[in-house]
């Protein structure tokens, strides 16, 4: 069967606790079934279900993408608030990118005050970056947040430190999926990435597998923020938040196709599987 021209790139597995909804072994299993060339966990400032996806991917003949959502933090941003915490969707190239993927999700659950998320701050990953490709985050990434409220200057500064954190590795990420953030930043986003010569990628950050799990989800966010379904102010799910087929996505971007073909050649530059060893238990 020959490979869909489409690779997800935001997958959230079951890993991310009371916020994804499929297990990383089914993750593999449904990109074979839908002609996935590869496809990538991007869990929320974690690499806790890599192990069991990587060799699930390997069973079924799809590569893997090794990711993290990885929190970053913004101090003194206008609008923002004192510390605002973005996130950055950052893929293993090898193995240099994923010792230092490794240290940076420590360090954001480790180096924090703990009554914040996990997250990291833009000095902290100087030195940091090899080996590792950047997407801008589409509505969950400071780049679009920014652009969203106007704030185009700010926007243009950090967009400076993202191109020199990642020479030639940064994407401008794009997502179509009804967030209203990624609706107002899309011009703003298209016209930086073009003014700057930067790659766009599409993506649709997934929750869950299937359309007909939105409730189900639905029901889950409510566990992790201890309200009720019938609570008009909660967190909801996004029916739009499955992973969505290569037909649907070519047909969401058929006015930016080098957004899609740029999902390939991020897999094809992530072609990485993490090195296996034993479980390092305590004294």
């Amino acid at each position: 069967m020959p490979f869909a021209p489409f690779v997800p790139l935001r997958v959230l597995s079951s890993f991310s606790m009371l916020e994804g909804a499929i297990d990383p072994k089914a993750i593999a299993k449904l990109a074979k079934e839908r002609g996935f060339p590869a496809i990538a966990v991007c869990d929320r400032n974690g690499l806790y279900g890599i192990m069991a996806f990587a060799g699930a991917c390997k069973g079924e003949g799809v590569q893997p993408i090794i990711g993290t959502l990885l929190g970053l933090v913004r101090e003194g941003v206008e609008g923002s608030g004192a510390r605002a915490i973005d996130y950055l969707p950052l893929f293993a190239q090898g193995d240099e990118g994923y010792f230092n993927l490794c240290h940076l999700v420590s360090k954001a659950h480790l180096d924090r005050p703990l009554e914040l998320d996990p997250h990291v701050t833009l000095d902290e990953l100087e030195g940091r970056t090899d080996g590792l490709i950047a997407l801008t985050g589409a509505g969950e990434g400071a780049l679009a947040r920014l652009l969203a409220d106007g704030q185009h200057e700010a926007a243009a500064k950090l967009a400076d430190r993202l191109e020199a954190l990642f020479p030639g590795r940064l994407y401008i990420e794009l997502a179509r999926g009804g967030d209203p953030v990624c609706e107002r930043a899309e011009d703003a986003l298209i016209d930086l990435a073009y003014a700057r010569n930067l790659p766009l990628v599409a993506t649709n950050p997934a929750n869950f597998a299937e359309p007909h799990m939105y409730k189900a989800h639905d029901a889950m966010l409510c566990i992790a923020h201890s309200t009720q379904i019938e609570a008009e102010d909660r967190p909801h799910s996004n029916p739009q938040a499955f992973v969505k087929s290569d037909t649907m996505m070519q047909e969401l971007f058929a006015d930016l196709p080098e957004a899609i073909a740029n999902t390939l050649v991020i897999a094809q530059r992530c072609a990485f599987a993490p090195p296996y060893r034993k479980p390092i238990l305590p004294s």
